[in-house]
């Protein structure tokens, strides 16, 4: 059976919890579609192996109404037919913005301009802080071993 290293810090920590929430809360009101988040949320979750994460925004998809075909292709979403341009930019700036040492130029400018054009400046920013914030909890779930399911 699989245990947790510890318990999760988010928990643990004062006022750990409440701030990554508030965070979240903060890019959730900038006019992203919910969904186009939870996409954000999966894919650097896939890259950052949290299956927490994974479990947790799957179901939070198919909740929203998204198809498992759509759910099932995020990681190919290049070749999958089941996004949209909008979706695609902000998938594309989350795995450079997750995958920072990957290369010489981590947010190539074609990437970050192609957010730029599906997003105005306060919606960009609420993409880039919700993707820092999901980053922050693949790290924090993966370090200290956090299981699957047990988050609910």
């Amino acid at each position: 059976m699989m245990q947790a290293r510890m318990n999760n810090p988010a928990v643990t920590v004062p006022g750990a919890m409440d701030a990554l929430l508030a965070l979240s809360k903060s890019a959730q009101q900038t006019g992203i579609p919910d969904t186009t988040l939870e996409l954000v949320h999966l894919r650097a979750s896939q890259i950052n192996g949290c299956s927490v994460c994974l479990q947790m925004h799957a179901r939070d998809l198919r909740k929203a109404g998204e198809s498992d075909e759509k759910i099932d292709t995020v990681a190919g979403w290049r070749d999958a037919p089941h996004f949209d341009d909008a979706e695609r930019a902000a998938l594309a700036l989350t795995e450079a913005v997750t995958r920072l040492s990957d290369r010489s130029d981590p947010v190539p400018d074609d990437v970050y301009a192609e957010a730029a054009a599906h997003y105005d400046e306060r919606q960009l920013g609420g993409l880039i802080l919700s993707i820092a914030a999901i980053n922050v909890w693949n790290r924090v779930n993966v370090s200290t071993r956090q299981v699957a399911g047990a988050w609910g």
